[in-house]
């Protein structure tokens, strides 16, 4: 992917912009060779991003921790001092987070054009349940 420029760069993906992609892993070593630092921020509890980012074997710089997306934006922009900070997100809401905080933001079908990463099928999140779904191994 062309940059815009530097690759003294910060990269956010919001977990569900991550989660759209076919090969997450993927797109997370193809980031590192153009920028500084990589990393997943949700408003999700820390579990479920940590359960996601090893499950698709994914080293990330950051993470949200118990933060929610705009509290991680600020903490990582202060934290890594790169020339450019940008968050890679799905809808209007991540946009505003972006703008909140002072972050570029990307919208994902854009980075994932230019990137030439592949997007998710969208019949590929088997192991999430629909709203009323039962598990036989829950109490």
């Amino acid at each position: 992917m062309d940059s815009g420029g530097s690759s003294d760069m910060t990269l956010a993906f919001e977990l569900d912009a991550l989660k759209s992609l076919a090969d997450p892993n993927a797109v997370f070593n193809d980031a590192r060779g153009w920028t500084s630092y990589v990393g997943v921020v949700s408003d999700k509890p820390t579990y479920v991003v940590t359960n996601f980012t090893r499950k698709e074997r994914i080293r990330q710089d950051f993470f949200s921790g118990p933060r929610g997306v705009e509290e991680s934006l600020e903490n990582v922009k202060r934290q890594f001092d790169t020339e450019r900070h940008v968050f890679v997100g799905t809808d209007d809401e991540h946009r505003q987070q972006a703008e909140a905080t002072g972050w570029e933001y990307l919208p994902l079908d854009d980075a994932a054009e230019a990137a030439g990463w592949e997007m998710a099928a969208d019949d590929d999140e088997t192991d999430h349940f629909e709203e009323g779904d039962q598990r036989d191994d829950w109490p």
